[in-house]
């Protein structure tokens, strides 16, 4: 008996299978150097399967020098134009081209392949995915229910990472180093099972790494040169929880089924993320809501009527483009990680879309700031309304986010009421983070709670004390504000950086004027970067404005607390209690002009303006300069 099998058959190890059952014992094994040089060229690209299929070649010769079959090459070896056409069929119609000439049986395992081959007239098996129980694999010796994730190296002891979520452990498994040999071996069985189990499928090829997904495990398999040497990981779900497990999930019931579709689940790398987001996908299929999700890689644990999508063509925008008109109820996003990921979750929520999504973050704020980088920060109320914060695989908070008009809370110095984002913690309705635009820039500002430190119930005079010894803290704090900034602004300069705090959330920086465009960056960007990263909003202003404030020639003191303040080029009328207003402006009984009062306290004029002239010479002929709000 000839037969000619094809690549997928001799990736999947299933025609040695065969032979070693009898069914093909002492036949002649024709192997086109098509399919030798397929798996050559998918070796050189780094690839797993094309190592796996060559390591099966090499056990179709041991095989025919024990003359239990007989192995022949034939055919003709494709040229480079047609390997680069191989996803077109140039391949596959050598490799059916050699079965023809030999009048041999073809086996594939390839189902377009197969029927190409039927209509070709030629006599074909079609090897089916196989289904029903499959032998152990032999990494399954250093799986137990406890076993968490695996790490097999070459050269180095086998460890595992053993225990629950709270609770885990690095064990070494055994006291030999792994070989290379071994986990050839082990990477080869592992990609003929996910290529036959319908349970299993490659997840990503890439130079140098392999991804399979089997079942619940999913495994990593690295080599040369992406790794330092050959490396298989395996990790599989830490828990199966329902949603009711969970502490808070009446109030998570409530808005998923209600109208607050837009969930963001976030936390830091493993703490439970993913769990909570099977569970919420879980109990809305079951409350009659058609669910999808979308994942690279397909990480979670879902029931067979959730679908699951990766990214089509490689690209998550495609697999948005699809879902919408597929029309899904809900969408579960796994690992929001790029900048596309970010602009679909919105694009697809402001569509109407139910979305619940997956962000790595230490903090919720920190999440935040990455959305209002890719979307307009006005809009994220009607992108997300629930933050789910969750730490150790349990929720510790949950988080509404509403916008208002006001002035913020987080820079006391700036009064003007502009549009605000709060966001509230749930339970508490307390605000802990403010969303807002300062001077072109998106600023993200936790809020910082303070415990007051007076009692007012207490009068004895010993505990006045107290509030002093805070001052100096505060005082302390500011230093370190101000060191950061200096620091972090020191990087646009190589003159002196002058900071001055003026409150716990802002700070007013003095640099050389010609680093100023710098430090600021195009469209704010640079400046915009440190105040994310501090915490605080920074005004940059030119070390100009500061020498000409040192440079005062003359101050004056006038009746009802009022100064007036000249230097070079301009006169300031210094009145606090005004502050905001608009006030009319009089020498003795005779009305001068109409001005507003700034933030800080002050009337700005011109030096060498008529009105700065005019007030400077009714003073000097002791006329009484006075102020009144209108």
């Amino acid at each position: 008996m000839k037969i000619v099998p094809d690549t997928s058959v001799v990736i999947d190890g299933r025609i040695t299978s065969l032979i070693k059952t009898g069914e093909y014992k002492g036949a002649t094994i024709i192997i086109p150097e098509a399919v030798v040089a397929e798996l050559e060229a998918q070796a050189n690209q780094g690839r797993e399967i094309g190592f796996s299929g060559l390591t099966e070649l090499q056990e179709l010769f041991r095989m025919s020098e024990e003359n239990v079959i007989e192995l022949q090459f034939a055919g003709e070896r494709p040229s480079l134009d047609q390997v680069k056409l191989s996803s077109g069929g140039e391949i596959d119609a050598l490799i059916r081209n050699v079965a023809i000439d030999h009048d041999a049986r073809f086996i594939t395992s390839d189902l377009v392949q197969a029927e190409v081959a039927k209509a070709k007239g030629l006599d074909v098996t079609y090897l089916r995915p196989q289904i029903g129980d499959f032998s152990p694999l032999s990494i399954d010796q250093y799986l137990d229910e406890e076993t968490i994730a695996i790490t097999l190296k070459e050269r180095a002891l086998p460890v595992a990472k053993i225990g629950k979520l709270r609770e885990t452990r690095l064990v070494t498994l055994r006291d030999a180093p792994m070989t290379e040999y071994e986990l050839k071996a082990m990477a080869q069985e592992l990609l003929e099972r996910a290529k036959r189990d319908p349970d299993g499928f490659i997840e990503l090829e890439k130079r140098g790494i392999t991804v399979v997904q089997i079942g619940s495990l999913r495994i990593s398999i690295a080599r040369r040169p992406f790794s330092d040497g050959m490396e298989i990981t395996a990790v599989r779900p830490l828990v199966d929880l329902s949603l009711d497990d969970y502490d808070m999930a009446p109030e998570i019931k409530q808005r998923i089924l209600g109208n607050r579709r837009g969930v963001l689940i976030a936390g830091p790398p493993g703490a439970g993320k993913t769990t909570l987001a099977q569970s919420l996908a879980t109990f809305l299929a079951d409350h009659d809501f058609v669910v999808k999700t979308m994942e690279a890689p397909r990480d979670l644990q879902v029931p067979d009527h959730i679908t699951q999508y990766t990214a089509l063509e490689g690209s998550m925008t495609n697999t948005a483009e699809a879902l919408l008109l597929v029309r899904p109820d809900y969408v579960v996003f796994d690992e929001i990680r790029k900048n596309e990921d970010f602009t679909v979750y919105a694009d697809m929520r402001l569509a109407g879309m139910g979305m619940v999504g997956v962000v790595h973050a230490m903090e919720v704020h920190d999440c935040l700031r990455r959305f209002c980088d890719r979307v307009d920060y006005s809009i994220l109320p009607q992108i997300i309304n629930t933050v789910i914060y969750v730490v150790q695989g349990a929720i510790t908070k949950i988080y509404d986010l509403e916008l208002t008009i006001k002035a913020p809370e987080g820079m006391p110095g700036d009064a003007h009421i502009r549009p605000v984002i709060v966001v509230r913690e749930h339970a508490r309705r307390e605000p802990e983070i403010e969303i807002f635009r300062y001077e072109g820039e998106t600023l993200v500002m936790p809020l910082v709670r303070r415990n007051a430190v007076e009692s007012p119930a207490v009068t004895e005079p010993p505990v006045v004390a107290a509030p002093a010894a805070a001052e100096p803290e505060e005082n302390v704090s500011w230093k370190v504000a101000e060191k950061e900034v200096q620091r972090e602004i020191g990087r646009y300069t190589s003159g002196p950086v002058e900071v001055r705090i003026i409150s716990d959330n802002k700070a007013v920086v003095y640099i050389e004027d010609k680093d100023v465009p710098a430090a600021i960056g195009k469209g704010g960007k640079n400046v915009s970067a440190i105040v994310n990263k501090l915490g605080i909003g920074i005004d940059i202003r030119p070390r100009s404005e500061l020498d000409e404030q040192k440079h005062v020639e003359e101050e004056m003191q006038l009746a009802g607390g009022i100064k007036i303040r000249l230097d070079k080029k301009q006169l300031t009328i210094v009145s606090p209690e005004n502050k905001g207003k608009i006030v009319d402006v009089f020498a003795g009984k005779e009305y001068l002009f109409t001005a507003t009062v700034n933030e800080e306290g002050d009337i700005l004029l011109a030096k060498n303006s008529t009105i700065a002239q005019e007030m400077i010479k009714r003073y000097n002929e002791g006329e009484t300069i006075r102020l009144r709000p209108v």
